[in-house]
């Protein structure tokens, strides 16, 4: 794709805010770094999602509490220039391929990811799902996926329950990548050999979710499509936030995704858009998909309504991202300064919009601490002025995740710094209390 279909506010920001990824080559990585990463509570990574669900301010409260709501950038609700358009598209019948706004949301999903054609789909889950159907067209296929990857943990086990497809996995380093002599000691030689599935699909996340919005370096991006083209693979990227991957890169999305045959980008999580995902790659992987999305009741009629607000999130979000990954960088560099110290973050991890951080302290457990967080405590509206809830997660290895979005501005980080650091020397009053 030329960097004329890219929009020039957004490559601008690209260039000028982003972080060029490392080259270094990443063959043969350290043992130790994959034995600690198999270490961190993996079985607990499916713990997050049943947190409990928010409780809002009441009447009355409002005026006096606010709330930052950093659970996930799913939570961010569509403005008024977004509920504009979509309450003005243009629509007809999609499933009839007649709908002028998804047909020109489509087009500039092809066009910005440097892929040929692209698909509007509801979900994400949806869009991972039939890439895998079409990559993996026959019962048994086999699909390489990380061990922490959001497909494999998140997504119900739908290759397996829907496609017929079966699964195996490499150990996600803490960066998000796996070493690459693991993922080729997992490609099947034996085909047609009746014993063995067939091995079909390399599956990647950029960036990814649970170790903390890491950006794939490119240098490994470029191994694994040169493995996969050996063996005769495709690669498919679950790309939901390949948007920030592309900001922190400070290059343009066809940079990272001309590694991969197919990619899935979400629209519905930092692009603010109430719903959908775009699957893009070749003509003929695009018309196969049609068939699996229609075969999996995800044809939808009068579609534009929510193509319009996809085609805004892709021409007037992307370059905003940077935002986001500023905020979560100032709370993270807050943690640190907190006194006493109770938190544990390594800030270089911290590339884009989600950040993970340890707890210091063993009688503050991750569950307890966003109980804290998320409830006004006693005396807080003196001491602050108002009261406070933030609302984060507790993760594995006695972690805690908070996601940073378009609505969450730079006043609404120093409040939730603030209300960090009333609940850190609320705990130190009470263990001195205890003593």
């Amino acid at each position: 794709m030329s960097l004329k279909t890219f929009s020039c506010r957004v490559l601008f920001t690209f260039l000028n805010h982003g972080v060029v990824a490392s080259g270094k080559p990443l063959r043969a990585r350290d043992a130790a770094a994959a034995v600690a990463a198999a270490a961190l509570g993996r079985s607990s990574t499916r713990g997050y999602y049943n947190a409990g669900k928010a409780r809002h301010p009441g009447p009355g409260e409002a005026a006096r509490v606010r709330v930052v709501d950093l659970r996930s950038d799913t939570v961010t609700k569509p403005g008024p220039a977004m509920r504009q358009a979509m309450a003005e598209a243009e629509v007809g019948d999609d499933v009839m391929g007649e709908d002028p706004t998804v047909n020109e949301l489509q087009k500039m999903a092809a066009d910005l990811f440097g892929m040929e054609a692209a698909l509007f789909v509801p979900s994400g889950t949806m869009s991972n799902l039939i890439a895998v159907m079409v990559h993996c067209r026959e019962r048994g296929d086999e699909m390489i996926a990380g061990d922490l990857s959001h497909l494999h943990v998140y997504e119900q086990g739908g290759s397996a329950q829907l496609a017929g497809v079966h699964a195996t996995t490499v150990t996600n380093l803490p960066d998000g990548t796996f070493d690459l002599e693991q993922l080729e000691s997992k490609i099947r030689h034996g085909y047609p050999d009746p014993h063995y599935p067939r091995s079909r699909l390399i599956c990647v996340e950029n960036t990814h979710n649970i170790q903390g919005g890491r950006v794939l370096p490119l240098a490994f991006l470029q191994e694994v499509r040169a493995l996969a083209d050996q063996h005769g693979l495709s690669v498919h990227m679950d790309g939901a936030r390949v948007m920030n991957a592309a900001v922190a890169q400070g290059v343009p999305p066809p940079t990272i995704l001309q590694h991969t045959h197919t990619v899935s980008v979400c629209l519905s999580k930092g692009l603010g858009a109430p719903v959908g995902t775009m699957l893009a790659g070749p003509r003929d992987f695009i018309s196969r998909a049609v068939r699996c999305r229609k075969a999996l009741g995800g044809g939808m009629r009068q579609a534009g309504v929510l193509a319009a607000a996809g085609k805004l999130s892709l021409n007037d979000m992307v370059g905003r991202l940077e935002e986001d990954h500023r905020n979560a960088r100032t709370f993270a560099r807050a943690l640190l300064d907190c006194e006493p110290p109770l938190f544990a973050v390594d800030t270089a991890a911290v590339e884009t919009n989600i950040l993970r951080f340890r707890l210091r302290e063993p009688g503050l457990s991750p569950q307890e601490f966003c109980a804290r967080m998320g409830e006004v405590g006693e005396g807080e509206e003196a001491a602050l002025g108002r009261g406070i809830r933030v609302l984060m997660y507790p993760h594995f290895g006695n972690s805690v995740r908070a996601v940073w979005h378009l609505g969450i501005s730079p006043e609404d980080t120093q409040l939730a710094i603030q209300k960090m650091q009333f609940v850190a020397s609320r705990h130190l009053r009470e263990k001195v209390g205890a003593q």
